[in-house]
């Protein structure tokens, strides 16, 4: 189906136009409007390709109309309804899709339709298939937040399109209400202002995710957004994959746990300053921790030496200030009779808690050290 809206500033004229259209099978007129006001307050959250618009419109004519129905989604179809031909030139100019004089015959209605319908046909054949075993999107969330497809970073229109589906990825298949998300991407920033701005952004992610092949992945109801999305490949959500089936299972998925690790650049969207991503930032750190601590013991039980350094300097990485791996790491060294190495480490961590922190190790970790100290 493709979703039409009407805008006419004459009640009879619209409910004529909307009549006219439902009559075509492929056509669903999702919202009919006779204000400016009204398509302000309801337009962007709506989920269209097409605007059928009257030219002579008090306050605002169809050619304005249709200008800021670009600016919202540049990739919206125009036909333009009129009585008069002196906007012809005019209405091509802003690449209408076609000009429509009234009286409107159901033929000539009827050649529109069926350009539209070309015109939806060549697109749906040129946009990317989402295989359903190969996920072409992939999205790293530790150590920044880069979204590829088919291995080619995606470009966003602006800074805040990328905000914006950080913010709705990391609240994924969740309903968040429109002034949360106000709150957290434009804080500073007057409220009609902002919620301007709000559905223009939604507007770009929903081309850019579009022109990707995922389609109305993005909804509006009840005022409220929420991101639907599948066959994507994730580093944070493969991470709650692995940590859920040890939970269900009560064993951990080695092959997996490592393929992850192999891929590990940082903490999550650890290169974004966004006020908003601390929360979920911090619960996905310690999603990491633990399933570092998972690997370590997996190596300890299967004496694994080397890969237990590797994932305690790791861990160490992780979380430079904590004392409970400074000493694990310590006492690997110990036991296989690296002392030198233990050392260094223990200093190293030492000089991070007084330069970061102004603090000192705590008594067991700095215990530790001395009775190693005496060995030497």
């Amino acid at each position: 189906m493709i979703r039409v809206i009407v805008m006419d500033d004459e009640p009879l004229a619209l409910i004529n136009m909307e009549k006219k259209l439902e009559e075509f099978d492929s056509i669903e007129v999702i919202k009919t409007f006779t204000t400016v006001k009204e398509l302000m307050a309801e337009g962007p959250n709506l989920s269209f390709q097409v605007a059928f618009l009257d030219i002579e419109m008090p306050g605002m004519n169809g050619l304005e109309v249709a200008h800021l129905l670009q600016e919202w989604n540049p990739n919206i179809y125009i036909v333009f309804v009129t009585a008069y031909r002196d906007y012809a030139i005019q209405a091509f100019e802003i690449h209408s899709l076609d000009y429509l004089l009234k009286p409107i015959s159901k033929a000539r209605l009827e050649t529109t339709i069926n350009r539209i319908q070309a015109l939806f046909h060549q697109e749906k054949k040129s946009l990317p298939v989402v295989d359903q075993q190969i996920s072409l999107l992939t999205i790293q969330c530790f150590g920044g937040f880069v979204v590829s497809y088919d291995d080619k970073t995606v470009l966003w229109r602006t800074v805040k399109t990328k905000e914006l589906f950080a913010f709705l990825f990391s609240n994924l298949n969740s309903l968040i209400p429109r002034d949360t998300i106000i709150d957290a991407l434009w804080t500073e920033t007057d409220y009609k202002k902002a919620r301007v701005q709000l559905h223009t952004t939604v507007s770009y992610l929903r081309t850019t995710l579009s022109t990707l092949g995922y389609l109305d992945v993005i909804q509006y109801a009840n005022g409220c957004y929420i991101l639907q999305l599948e066959d994507f490949q994730c580093d944070a959500y493969d991470l709650e994959q692995i940590l859920n089936e040890k939970m269900e299972s009560g064993r951990l998925n080695i092959e997996k746990a490592e393929a992850l690790i192999q891929k590990y650049q940082g903490e999550y969207m650890a290169t974004l300053d966004y006020p908003w991503i601390i929360s979920k930032a911090n619960y996905m750190n310690n999603q990491f921790t633990l399933l570092l601590h998972d690997l370590e013991a997996h190596y300890t039980a299967i004496n694994d030496v080397k890969k237990r350094e590797h994932i305690l300097l790791l861990a160490f990485e992780h979380n430079p200030y904590s004392d409970k791996t400074i000493q694990q790491l310590m006492q690997h060294y110990i036991d296989i009779d690296n002392r030198a190495s233990a050392v260094k480490i223990y200093n190293k961590f030492r000089d991070t808690l007084l330069n970061d922190l102004e603090i000192l190790p705590n008594q067991e970790t700095t215990e530790l050290f001395n009775a190693l100290s005496q060995e030497l």
